[in-house]
Formats: structure tokens, sequence, C-alpha cells
């Protein structure tokens, strides 16, 4: 490994896109990028739907790329590989030049729940369980087989249908492909099988060849490298390879070296995740947590990434920011944290549910919405409905967690970056506390777990342990033992108050 050689990495989110440049020598961060500086919009035509542009999401891919060529220029001469990580579970479609056909239905879209759950009854819930992992629910396929019901047009013209991730790495190489783990995450994966799963697309009558071919996670993604109009877009030299592409969680698990059974990582960004390796398939009968292939799987040494997701976290923190701070200069996110702070454990009885943001995988695809409870205008002040906010989030993702423990999935040690929700001192504790696991945070994102795997997929590392040099813990926290019993408290006023709008 050569003292020159650098690793780019990209991770597309739904918020922003994020690059990093790290050596792969030594695993230090060179350079590092956002774009745009203020947060993505979603777009919601309809109740219950999101969209994104794909286009828009290369124009800040490009940003991103450039501002970190500022920063290092001759650093970025010296890039022997590209890892692309990408928002899990959206649609893209393009016709056979790659030109888009429509916005890109993303991950918290619920408009596919129903064609999920009849496709569900119609294969038989045994089949979907011990060949899928999951019901079809509201993932890529049944996103797509709504088009093919509702936009017929558009349907017709799709040549390829993608995954965010997918259309990202078709723009730098010009060539189409996706992964085992990625179409594992559409519910397009077979386990048994060990390849992609014609029962979902005999079912929604989907034509096979609209999927691209299937390449390994760790791999050579297009075989020309960077095309030379992607290399002239993104300030890069032609040819760089593109060799490693996953989904947001599990890239997040391996930017945290969570590679093996028993090992459990998290994120609380714009939606908040609990993401579980396994050695061998599991699945909730109810598909309320999912199964995905994980991006360490091979057949000799099989790694399943059991995933639970609350899709409202870190929005309902920007929510309230947006919403309740002041429109015109919100207050910053460690002042929130701070006033937060000033309320004490269980928020006086204010209770937030913090689902607002699509169906709920853990409450069986429901979109009940967000709420607060127990609101009492003599007692309660902006302190309290921060905090409320807070150990909703904290609660909601206990609620998942017991649902992976019945399992077999259990989180004594949790690895998470030291970011978004975890920046919060009262998440983390709140977090460690209520479900008691000791936290590891790292001072690392998905976009240097990008460029890690690329290091992998380009042979750089000879093998996965060896991408993770320079990487170690920031900070522990551990459960706070005096404050559990008014957090056990806490969380069974929250599960009363979400079981009376489950009703």
């Amino acid at each position: 490994m050569g003292s020159e050689s650098f690793l780019l990495g990209f991770d597309v989110g739904s918020s922003s896109i994020k690059a990093a440049l790290i050596g792969a020598r030594t695993g230090r961060l060179a350079a590092s990028a956002v774009s745009p500086k203020t947060e993505l919009a979603i777009e919601a035509k309809r109740p219950g739907w999101a969209e994104q542009d794909p286009v828009v999401w290369w124009e800040h891919v490009v940003a991103a790329a450039r501002e970190i060529r500022a920063r290092a220029a001759s650093a970025c001469e010296a890039i022997a590989a590209i890892g692309i990580s990408y928002q899990m579970h959206g649609l893209v479609l393009v016709d056979g030049s790659g030109k888009v056909l429509r916005p890109s239905i993303i991950w918290c879209d619920s408009r596919a729940v129903e064609i999920g759950e009849k496709a569900f009854r119609r294969i038989g819930e045994q089949a979907c369980l011990s060949r899928l992992l999951n019901s079809p629910g509201n993932f890529t396929a049944s996103k797509l087989a709504w088009v093919k019901e509702n936009e017929p047009e558009v349907f017709k013209r799709a040549a390829k249908a993608m995954l965010p991730g997918d259309y990202i790495a078709m723009r730098m190489t010009g060539e189409t492909r996706t992964t085992p783990s990625g179409l594992s995450e559409g519910i397009l994966w077979d386990f048994p099988k060990g390849g992609i799963a014609d029962i979902v697309l005999d079912t929604y009558g989907i034509p096979r060849e609209l999927l691209p071919e299937v390449a390994p996670t760790f791999s050579v993604q297009g075989e020309g490298g960077l095309t030379p109009e992607a290399a002239s877009a993104l300030g890069l030299r032609k040819g760089i390879p593109v060799t490693y592409r996953a989904g947001d969680q599990p890239n997040n698990a391996f930017s945290l070296k969570v590679l093996d059974p028993g090992e459990v990582a998290t994120t609380a960004g714009t939606s908040g995740v609990v993401y579980g390796v396994a050695g061998s398939p599991r699945h909730d009968p109810r598909s309320r947590v999912n199964t995905f292939v994980h991006v360490t799987h091979t057949p000799a040494a099989p790694r399943y990434g059991v995933l639970l997701c609350v899709n409202g976290t870190g929005i309902l923190n920007s929510w309230i920011r947006a919403t309740l701070m002041g429109r015109g200069s919100p207050v910053a996110y460690d002042e929130l944290n701070r006033i937060a702070a000033e309320a004490p454990v269980g928020s006086d009885g204010l209770v937030v549910l913090p689902y607002g943001n699509g169906a709920e995988r853990t409450l069986a695809n429901r979109n009940p919405g967000a709420g607060m409870g127990g609101l009492d205008f003599n007692r309660h002040g902006i302190a309290h409905v921060l905090r409320a906010a807070q150990e909703g989030i904290v609660f909601a993702l206990q609620y998942g967690l017991e649902i992976m423990k019945d399992m077999g999935i259990e989180a004594a040690t949790v690895r998470a970056g030291y970011a978004n929700m975890f920046l919060s001192p009262l998440f983390r504790q709140a977090f460690s506390t209520v479900t008691g696991a000791r936290v590891e945070l790292y001072s690392t994102d998905g976009a240097q777990g990008a460029a890690r795997g690329a290091g992998v997929g380009a042979g750089i590392y000879p093998g996965v342990r060896d991408a993770f040099v320079g990487l170690s813990a920031v900070q522990t926290v551990e459960p706070d033992s005096k404050a559990v019993p008014a957090y056990h408290d806490a969380y069974g006023r929250w599960k009363e108050a979400l079981g009376r709008v489950m009703v």
C-alpha cells in the first residue's frame, strides 16, 4: 500500500450528500465535504408520499467532490478507488439512455403498503418469511409494482429499475449494476436460492430484464471506472475504479466494524436504526424488523443484517427546531440539547410519539402520525417538549429492540458514529440507560465507511478487517443505574400512549 494512496467515499442520503477522503495506509481523514449546506427537500405531493429527484443527488455528489478537490487537490490525484453508500429502499427508473423517468420514490414513502400486503398474502406468508425473510411490504419491489399499476406509460419506458446507489454508480461508470445486499433490501433476493427472487417478480409481473446485472458488494462496479464525462464533472481523473456500494445502514455497520454475529450498530439521523448481525437467517413473523444480506456475507460465512427502523428520528428534532424555535434563525442543536436537559427524566409526564414520517415498520406498516400526550399548560415548557421528543425517539428504538430480542439479537454493546442525535449528551445517555447497552461512539461516518469499503473492493486491503486502520472509540457511555427506575416508568407511559393510538 503506497504512502500516497487515498480512498474517496460518498454517502448519498435523503438529507444531504457527504464525501470523505481518507488515507488508505493511515485511515486518517484528509478532507470532507457536505452538499447542500441545508437539508435536501423531500417532496410530498400527497399524504404518505416522499420523492426526490435523482439528478439533484448527482448535482450534490458533484458539488461535494469539487469541494474535496478544493481542499485536497494533490491527494485527489492519488485516489485509488471510490465507494458509495446510499439511502436504502428507494426506486429510480431510467430509460435506455440512462435518463431519469420520474422522481425517485424514496425510503419513507408509504404509497405501496397495500400492494405489499396483497403480495404477502398472494405469495403466502410462510413462503415470504422463509425465502425473502420479509414481507414485500413497502420496499422497492412494491414501489415498482405501484408504478406499473398507476403509471403504466412510465413503466413501459423503463429500461432499468435501480436503487439510489445503483443510479449514482451508473452516473460514474456508465454501467448499471446492483448487489445482493441491495436486491435484498428491495425484497428481490431469494435467500435459500442465493439469487434474484423470481417469486416476487412473477407476482408483480415485473420483467427480470428491468433489474441490473448483479455484482459483489466489494468489487468493480463498472469496468472502466469513472467515465471521461463523470471525471470532468467531479473534477477527478478518469478511470478511477468504483469498487464498493452498499445501503446506508449495512454500510454504517461496516464503517463501525460491525461484521460478525452478535455485533450491533446504531444510527440516529433523519431516521433511527439499530442493525445487528446474525450468522443464520432470522425473521420476525410480522415483518416489523427486517433481515437483509449484510455486506460481509459469503456462502462460506453467511452474514445477515437484522434491521429495525424508526422513520421519525432526527427529522422530529429538525421539525421542532424549525417550527417551534423560530423559522428565521433556528436555535443551534447544541442549544436545543442544553435546554432539553433542563427538564427531568420522563419530562414530567409529557409523552411524544415520533411517528410522523411515513409508515413505520415496527408498527407493522401503520402510520399513526406523531403525537404529544399529557401536556399540562401549567407545568410544561419548551424544555419538556425538547426532552420528551428525544426520549420518545429512544423509546421507539427500544420498542423495536424488544422485537429484535425475540429474534435472538441482543444489544449488550452498541457502536455508533459520534454524529447526529448521538451528539446530544441527553440522547446518548438515555439510549444507553433505557436499552441497558454500553454505547461506543466512533469518529466516523457513512462516507468514511464507503471509502474503506472501496479499499477492500479494490484489493488495497488484503481483507475486510484490514480496512479499519486508525478506527478507535472516542467515547463510551454506560447505563445510568440511578435513572433506570424513572426511565422505566416513563417508557411504560410511552407504551400506554402508543397503545391508545394503535387501537
